[in-house]
């Protein structure tokens, strides 16, 4: 085991790191930002380092810097996180190269499974069903209207290197496709350095479903069920809950056996994350990404399974074997999480960076979990995401999570800044959230505009 990790990231999920590292015994050096100077994972680790400029592409983005860092200090491993440099495989050679262990995939297989169109054509290999589409990158808008017209409309198009929600626009219609082909791409290009596209049929009505999976290094790979990730505002994740009640026992063990096969296919290691889209008419389920990273919605996995997965990505990097065996893992009653940011819903959702004055967190309770990396006094930096903390929950079953839910955020006081908080109450007090029945259009189509109406 390491005697000594750095964590590559900042905010909640840094703090998260550095409370599992602790409770491993494992000594930990934070990274921070001059932005970042008073902030909680620089105060709770055990060494902190400053990596450069408020800017991320000048420090959490600054390769160089955060490997000096871990070689001045003497770390063994690091830690990404999720974001920043999670999923660069450029970073995990660097880590290579001069010795220190990269808590994640090697950088083969990120590279594989991170290009969207080898990750699909590796699907297909092994057997996992795929979404009809474009066979490989398309890099005219005029490949492109072939390819839809062979597929059928609507299509979808996306970023061959993209990820949160960028370089993804909808087509209903042939007319429109030039105009959204030229738009992705060159935010695509802004986004990743990368311009191609890839086309793929729209599944409609959906359900986002993801599925937990480690791997060590010994060659056994597990899954740990599934999260509905179905409620998204502009193709990002707002509110994730485990296990779906979209899914019975049967497709449950269908879906989960393609996660193990996908992720055997590639030889992948650590934790990582397998999407499908679920065409819940059909009863079918189509493979999307693969997220080679820890994921923000985690904790409701660790809820509903018992299973600490951070502290299970640092023992399968240190060359431990799995703790537990597939059978071993048992589904137990139902979790929530709601994701709070520093933003102001009736202005578009606009950022609001600024200092708390005053703070409340709703962590009394069974079943309740708040992470977190803001306290009073704290002031919020413009420079960087504004997720400020996650409220997770967890009940005996579905309903009682939700009640949970709708309490804790009733309690839940942020002073200072606007925040989500209030749309995410509204959001789980919903009628149909709260029956169930959505799929990933029902917040942008139905939700949103309601809840615009009464701001």
């Amino acid at each position: 085991m390491f005697n000594k990790i750095l964590i590559a990231n900042r905010g909640e999920i840094a703090v998260r790191i550095i409370r599992a590292a602790r409770e491993l015994g494992i000594a930990t050096v934070a990274v921070y930002s001059e932005a970042d100077k008073e902030a909680l994972h620089t105060i709770l680790a055990d060494e902190a380092i400053c990596i450069g400029p408020a800017r991320s592409t000048e420090s959490y983005l600054n390769m160089n810097n955060i490997i000096s860092a871990a070689i001045l200090t003497g770390a063994q491993a690091i830690h990404p996180g999720f974001g920043f440099l999670s999923e660069n495989s450029k970073f995990v050679t660097l880590c290579e190269e001069v010795g220190i262990k990269f808590i994640g995939p090697s950088a083969k297989v990120m590279d594989v499974m991170g290009d969207k169109i080898n990750a699909r054509a590796q699907m297909i290999e092994a057997k996992v069903p795929v979404i009809p589409g474009s066979d490989g990158e398309v890099y005219t808008a005029e490949e492109a209207l072939a390819v839809a017209d062979q597929i059928g409309y609507p299509v979808m198009l996306k970023a061959s290197a993209g990820g949160g929600g960028k370089g993804i626009r909808k087509v209903e219609r042939p007319e429109d496709l030039v105009t959204a082909f030229e738009n992705a791409s060159a935010e695509a290009k802004a986004a990743f350095g990368n311009g191609a596209m890839y086309l793929e049929r729209v599944i409609y009505p959906a359900r986002h479903i993801e599925v937990q999976i480690l791997a060590d290094q010994h060659g056994h790979v597990i899954h740990l069920g599934e999260r509905d990730c179905s409620l998204q505002r502009n193709n990002q994740k707002v509110l994730e809950e485990a296990p779906s009640i979209a899914i019975g026992q049967t497709l449950r063990q269908k879906i989960g056996q393609a996660a193990v096969r996908a992720a055997e296919s590639v030889g992948y290691e650590n934790a990582g994350t397998i999407e499908f889209l679920l065409d819940e008419e059909k009863g079918e389920f189509y493979f999307m990404e693969m997220n080679t990273r820890v994921q923000v919605e985690h904790p409701v996995t660790e809820f509903v399974t018992g299973v600490d997965i951070v502290k299970e990505q640092i023992r399968i990097a240190a060359g431990e074997v799995l703790e537990k065996t597939q059978e071993e893992v048992v589904i137990s009653g139902h979790a929530i999480e709601c994701r709070i940011n520093a933003e102001n819903p009736a202005f578009n959702f606009a950022p609001s960076p600024g200092k708390i004055d005053s703070l409340y967190l709703p962590s009394g309770g069974v079943g309740i979990r708040v992470d977190s990396a803001v306290y009073p006094g704290y002031t919020i930096p413009p420079y960087y995401d504004s997720m400020i903390a996650k409220v997770i929950v967890h009940g005996e079953n579905r309903f009682e999570a939700l009640m949970k839910m709708q309490r804790a955020l009733y309690e839940l006081e942020i002073e200072g800044v606007k925040t989500n908080v209030d749309f995410q109450w509204d959001l789980i007090s919903d009628k149909r959230v709260v029956a169930g029945d959505y799929d990933t259009a029902y917040l942008m189509e139905e939700f949103l505009p309601r809840f615009q109406e009464q701001e």
